[in-house]
C-alpha cells in the first residue's frame, strides 16, 4: 500500500446539523482500513423512520453533524488483512449496528443485536473515538462481522430495505418458531416493516391478513402485496369476524394505540409482536392477556446471521421489496414525504449516481 492510499480518507455525505433535521453536504474523515475492516464505496441506501427521529432529535440523544443511513449497499473497493469473507468486487450490505463487545451472553449467541455495548451505524461513537456516520455518504469502513453479502443477482437497490424493514420481520419469525406454512398472521401497519412483512409471511406460507385505521390501502395489499384478508380496525364487526384466530400479530405502528383490540384476535398462545418505536407507555388490562396465556413481545432488527439467512430467503422465493429510487439531492423532500407516509414503501437514494459534494 503506498503512503498515498495511507493519507486520511475524507468522504462527502449529507448530515443533519441541527434538529431541524434538513440535511445538507458535509465532507469528513474516515478512519484507515484496519485488520478487520472492509472499506465500502456505497452504491444506495434505503432510508427508514428511524432516520426521522435521529434527525429531528425526537429521542433526545442526537449529536450533530449527522450523517443517516442504515440500509447501505455498496461495493468492497479494500479489505483488511484479517477479512476472509470478503473480496473487492463483492456487493455487500451494511445495516443498522456496526459494533458490539463480542463477549457478553448476547455476543456469544451471536444476537449482537441485544448487546448493551452495541455501536449503531450513525449517531453514536466507534471504539477508536469517533463518531459514526451513515450510508447517505460516498462511502463507509466496517468490521466485517457487521457486513453482509448481497447474494448475486439481487439488485442493489431491491436490497437496501431488506437489511433493515425485511430482517426487522424475519427475525421474530424465525425465532418464535413462525417460520413454518399453515398459519394465520396479521400485519398492523402497512407502512415499510408492514409491506415487508406481508410479503415474507405469503413466502413462508402463512395466511396473512392486513390490519389498517382506514380502507385506504385495501388494493394495494390483496392486489399488490398478496394479502389473503384485509380488516379495517375501527370495523368492530370486521374485527368480531376473526376474533380468536391469529397466531401472531406483527405491529409495526409506531404511535401510540391501545392494545386491547388486537389482543382479542390472537388465540390461545398468540403472540402480539411490537416493532413501532414509540415513547409513550401502552395501554391493556391484564385479564386480555391471562385468558388466552397470550403474549406481548418485542423484536429488534436481526443478528448478522439471520440477516445473511434472510437476504437467501428473499432470494430464493423471489421477494422483492417495492420502493421509489430517489437522487440525494431530493432527500429534504423524501424525508418530508415519509413523515406523511407519502411512499410506497421505502425511499432508496441511489448514492453512487447523485453529487454529493452540492
Amino acid at each position: 500500500m503506498g503512503s498515498l492510499e495511507l493519507a486520511e480518507r475524507k468522504t462527502t455525505g449529507w448530515a443533519a446539523k441541527d434538529p431541524s433535521g434538513i440535511l445538507s453536504p458535509y465532507t469528513y474523515n474516515l478512519r484507515n482500513t484496519g485488520p478487520e475492516d472492509v472499506y465500502v464505496k456505497v452504491i444506495c441506501c434505503g432510508i427508514c423512520h428511524t432516520d426521522i427521529h435521529q434527525i429531528k432529535n425526537d429521542l433526545g440523544m442526537s449529536k450533530y453533524p449527522m450523517v443517516p443511513g442504515h440500509e447501505v449497499v455498496g461495493e468492497v473497493v479494500e479489505v483488511g488483512s484479517g477479512v476472509t469473507k470478503f473480496r473487492t468486487g463483492d456487493v455487500v450490505g451494511v445495516g443498522c449496528i456496526v459494533g458490539c463487545c463480542k463477549n457478553c451472553r448476547s455476543c456469544e449467541k451471536d444476537i449482537e443485536q441485544y448487546c448493551n455495548k452495541k455501536i449503531w451505524s450513525y449517531n453514536d461513537v466507534y471504539t477508536d473515538g469517533n463518531p459514526t456516520q451513515g450510508g447517505f455518504a460516498g462511502a463507509m469502513v466496517v468490521d466485517q462481522k457487521f457486513v453482509v453479502k448481497i447474494p448475486e443477482g439481487m439488485a442493489p437497490e431491491q436490497a437496501a430495505p431488506l437489511l433493515c424493514a425485511g430482517v426487522t420481520v424475519y427475525s421474530p419469525l424465525n425465532h418464535f418458531g413462525f417460520k413454518k406454512s399453515g398459519l394465520k398472521g396479521a400485519i398492523l401497519g402497512l407502512g415499510g416493516v408492514g409491506h415487508m412483512g406481508v410479503k415474507i409471511a405469503k413466502a413462508m406460507g402463512h395466511h396473512v391478513t392486513v390490519i389498517s385505521s382506514s380502507n385506504k390501502k385495501r388494493e394495494e395489499a390483496l392486489e399488490h402485496l398478496g394479502a389473503d384478508d384485509y380488516v379495517v380496525s375501527s370495523d368492530a364487526a370486521q374485527m368480531q369476524e376473526i376474533t380468536d384466530s391469529l397466531d401472531y400479530i406483527i405491529d409495526t405502528v409506531p404511535v401510540f394505540h391501545p392494545l386491547e383490540p388486537y389482543l382479542s384476535l390472537l388465540k390461545v398462545d398468540g403472540k402480539l409482536i411490537l416493532m413501532g418505536v414509540i415513547n409513550t407507555p401502552l395501554q391493556f388490562i391484564s385479564p386480555m392477556v391471562m385468558l388466552g396465556r397470550k403474549s406481548i413481545t418485542g423484536s429488534f432488527i436481526g443478528s448478522m446471521k439471520e440477516t445473511q439467512e434472510m437476504l437467501e430467503f428473499c432470494k430464493d422465493k423471489g421477494l422483492s421489496s417495492t420502493i421509489e429510487v430517489v437522487k440525494m439531492d431530493y432527500i429534504n423532500t423524501a424525508f418530508e414525504r415519509l413523515e406523511k407516509n407519502d411512499v410506497r414503501y421505502r425511499f432508496v437514494v441511489d448514492v453512487a449516481g447523485s453529487k454529493l459534494d452540492q
